[in-house]
């Protein structure tokens, strides 16, 4: 028996809309759409997949986390091979730059809906 991962799931209160944020950044297109998910995937592959789920109550965490508050459960890490240029650019798709940066070259930064992702250069 064999176990892969299929896709990462994000909840929201818009699956449309933050799935043609990530559709932009990543370069991926879309397979399924109905109002509540939209999966997407990378070119030429049928697997492992993103995809958005309709979460109404939708709270983002907080970042760095602190006791109290919304925890972060997952995050996702992408890689990229000019970090300056992709920071901007995730940030002129709608992402927003964390203040709290961890690493030299990782930058962390939220989708339009508050999730926390990184950027990082091969090798950080």
């Amino acid at each position: 028996m064999t176990t892969t991962l299929g896709a990462f799931v994000l909840g929201t209160p818009d699956p449309p809309a933050l799935a043609d944020f990530y559709r932009a950044l990543l370069g991926w297109r879309e397979v399924d759409r109905e109002p509540g998910w939209v999966r997407l995937r990378a070119p030429g592959q049928e697997r492992p997949g993103l995809s958005f789920q309709l979460e109404t109550g939708h709270t983002p965490p907080v970042w760095p986390q602190r006791a109290g508050t919304q925890q972060m459960q997952a995050h996702l890490d992408l890689q990229v091979d000019d970090l300056e240029a992709e920071t901007e650019r995730a940030r002129a798709l709608g992402a927003t730059l964390e203040e709290h940066q961890p690493q030299k070259d990782v930058r962390v930064l939220r989708d339009p809906h508050g999730h926390p992702f990184c950027l990082f250069l091969p090798g950080a």
